[in-house]
């Protein structure tokens, strides 16, 4: 039996609460988060015990569970790493470049399962094309999201976009070429409203954009590549892909079209989304990853990589402004 320390129970640190004590082969232990409140909300709805040092908490637990604000990443990271314990921790990996690098060395050099907790990755709807030959060319994404003060600690790139980055990252198997930003602080200190162009050796382009301060809730992202089209809603759980049809198609809406070079039908199919509790399913793998022995879904590497591209943009929007 595993067992877990959760650090942070805020928001988030709850839903993690909740998710551990579902999962089998964990036994959640205990937590640690230095604001009493937190604490007290936890410790009464929970039965939990509050460990006021997080050493000492590290030292009685196989599982530690990041949940904690971003500018702690590192120093939790770091010592759970060097007390030789399997770390799961809330993107962005960490609050720079430089802190972030030595995590991923450390992690290396410790030989430990690390997880980043880049949750869109078990969205249904992107699961539900995992089996499907995506290679996009060009991809369009928008993330808006409504004001809330709870997340502006950091930038809109590394609180939202960075979900994206990540995911395109991870679709696009190419190195980046070009980025280009425009950001906006509006309601806070830092970006609140994005708009990013990324441009990729192997001539893939992805334009995203990202809001904290729209009227609605939007998280879409659109795949094109040679013969298909993919339309992934993160939000509502919907996938679309339209394309030629192939000869296994089944299922499929078709009509025909006239093209330069004959008659083409289009196949128009919806993948089945299969419901998922995505926070439960990112802590399951991580859990089997550690049982198992086998690599995490989301590495300290990409969380590295997706922190790198961000910070890339952040350089962008910030030149942009001085000139």
């Amino acid at each position: 039996m595993l067992k877990a320390g959760v650090f942070g129970v805020g928001h988030l640190g709850k839903f993690h609460i909740n998710n551990w004590m579902e999962i089998e082969d964990v036994k959640l232990i205990g937590f640690y988060d230095p604001d009493d409140n937190n604490a007290f909300e936890a410790n009464e709805k929970y039965g939990l015990k509050r460990y006021k040092d997080a050493s000492l908490l590290m030292d009685d637990c196989d599982i530690v569970d990041i949940v904690a604000p971003t500018t702690v990443h590192h120093e939790l990271c770091k010592m759970a790493i060097l007390k030789s314990r399997h770390v799961f921790v809330e993107k962005p990996l960490a609050n720079t470049m430089s802190e972030a690098k030595e995590i991923v060395k450390l992690a290396k050099e410790a030989n430990v399962k690390f997880q980043v907790g880049h949750v869109e990755r078990f969205n249904p709807a992107l699961l539900a094309v995992k089996d499907y030959d995506l290679r996009p060319m060009f991809i369009e994404v928008h993330r808006l999201a409504q004001f809330n003060p709870r997340g502006t600690d950091v930038s809109v790139i590394l609180d939202l976009m960075i979900h994206d980055i990540d995911i395109i990252l991870s679709l696009v198997k190419s190195n980046v070429k070009n980025v280009f930003a425009n950001g906006v602080n509006v309601l806070s200190d830092t970006p609140d409203i994005a708009n990013v162009r990324i441009e990729f050796d192997n001539g893939c382009v992805a334009n995203l954009t990202s809001s904290r301060i729209s009227m609605k809730k939007m998280r879409k992202m659109r795949l094109f590549q040679k013969d298909a089209y993919v339309s992934i809603d993160f939000l509502d759980k919907k996938t679309e892909i339209i394309k030629y049809k192939s000869p296994g198609d089944k299922d499929v809406f078709e009509f025909d079209i006239d093209t330069n070079f004959g008659k083409k039908t289009i196949a128009i199919s919806a993948p089945v989304i299969k419901e998922n509790n995505a926070i439960k399913m990112e802590l399951q793998s991580f859990t089997d990853a550690i049982i198992n022995n086998k690599a995490t879904p989301v590495t300290e590497i990409d969380g590295y990589r997706a922190m790198e591209v961000a910070h890339q943009i952040l350089d962008k929007i910030n030149r942009n402004r001085i000139l």
